[in-house]
């Protein structure tokens, strides 16, 4: 499992997500400030350069790739940037916390909601 630290692009964290998440062909879930990815496998590790990879293609994607750098530290990687710009949210709307199970992809806008389903796995 790995985890990606968006705290300096948390606006574009979602749509970070889902992109790296198929790139990669991985397990997301969302955090407060982060996201993880699984292998579909348990046995099966992530290459943390593709991940990577997917990353900066994503932020070169919107033009961000040159004020970013992608700096992976064991299993996590942090997306930090170089000059102290912080990527802003364009739109007026609230972001709203989504949760999902990594065991089969439920999602949830509640921790509390995610923490009963998940129970239901270990039944």
């Amino acid at each position: 499992m790995l985890t990606i630290d968006c705290k300096d692009v948390i606006s574009i964290k979602n749509d970070l997500l889902v992109y790296v998440a198929d790139q990669v062909a991985a397990i997301p879930t969302l955090k407060n400030h982060q996201f993880t990815l699984s292998s579909f496998d348990d046995d099966e590790i992530l290459d943390t350069v593709k991940v990577i990879s997917a990353i900066k293609e994503y932020l070169d994607s919107i033009n961000e790739g040159k004020n970013f750098a992608v700096i992976s530290n064991n299993d996590v990687i942090n997306i930090t940037s170089i000059s102290g710009r912080i990527i802003e949210n364009d739109s007026e709307e609230s972001e709203h916390q989504m949760f999902s199970c990594t065991h089969c992809g439920f999602v949830t806008q509640y921790q509390v909601e995610l923490n009963v389903h998940m129970r239901i796995h270990y039944l």
